[in-house]
């Protein structure tokens, strides 16, 4: 925790020139970035791979037909076929897994009110009237919606919103033009029509995670989840 907070508050110091007292919520932008351009290639194979999966669903659908009564055979064949083709099922979510230490560092560094039994000195940081640390109930607390801290947090639930819209209608897109295939016998495969139903709206949930975490760590996860839209839509075209 120490030597991460050394980093941002180093960050912080190397922008202020640029962005005054906002530097270190400008440093969280930077740092987010740089951890995303280190799993853009995770994100590479992620995209080949749903690919790859795509083009093999008439196979899996004949071997669903093939083995309808024997599940456990089925899911050896499934296996078998996936090491066959070199296609991994668990390759969409390491993206997504590899981020998470960096969202949980940011999230328990500006939680916590001291680092190596000294104040935290983070927590004076602010995005213009928002304090890094503080949560958007804090903010309706304080100067309410209209006030300072309100704005910001009203400005980034604006983002994320414009950002899931998009996501909302890349994610439509390549549902549309990669259909999940019914199995073998002319049936839906189990549990993909509510998958399909909820994935276009992920990325709204958004909006939930950035009220209820600090702002450095809401920070993150704006700009990540950006960082993924646009991604997507270049990776998935």
């Amino acid at each position: 925790m120490s030597v991460f907070a050394s980093l941002v508050e180093h960050l912080a110091d190397l922008l202020q020139p640029l962005f005054g007292a906002s530097a270190a919520a400008a440093a969280i932008v930077l740092f987010t970035a740089l951890v995303r351009l280190l799993v853009h290639p995770l994100s590479r194979a992620a995209a080949r791979g749903q690919k790859a999966r795509t083009e093999l669903q008439p196979r899996v659908a004949e071997l669903r037909r093939k083995h309808a009564k024997n599940p456990e055979k089925l899911q050896r064949a499934v296996l078998e076929l996936h090491a066959e083709e070199k296609v991994s099922p668990l390759s969409g979510c390491l993206p997504s897994l590899f981020q998470l230490p960096a969202f949980f560092l940011l999230y328990h560094l500006f939680s916590s009110t001291s680092i190596g039994g000294e104040a935290n000195a983070l927590l004076s940081h602010r995005l213009l009237a928002a304090p890094l640390g503080g949560h958007w109930a804090d903010a309706l607390g304080g100067g309410g919606l209209l006030g300072g801290a309100g704005l910001v947090y009203a400005a980034l639930f604006a983002v994320v919103a414009g950002v899931a819209t998009f996501s909302y209608r890349i994610t439509r897109r390549t549902m549309a033009a990669r259909p999940v295939l019914p199995a073998g016998d002319g049936g839906p495969v189990p549990g993909v029509g509510a998958i399909t139903k909820v994935m276009p709206f992920m990325s709204f949930f958004t909006l939930v995670t950035v009220a209820v975490v600090p702002l450095a760590a809401a920070l993150y996860v704006v700009t990540s989840t950006t960082w993924s839209a646009v991604e997507r839509a270049v990776l998935y075209r």
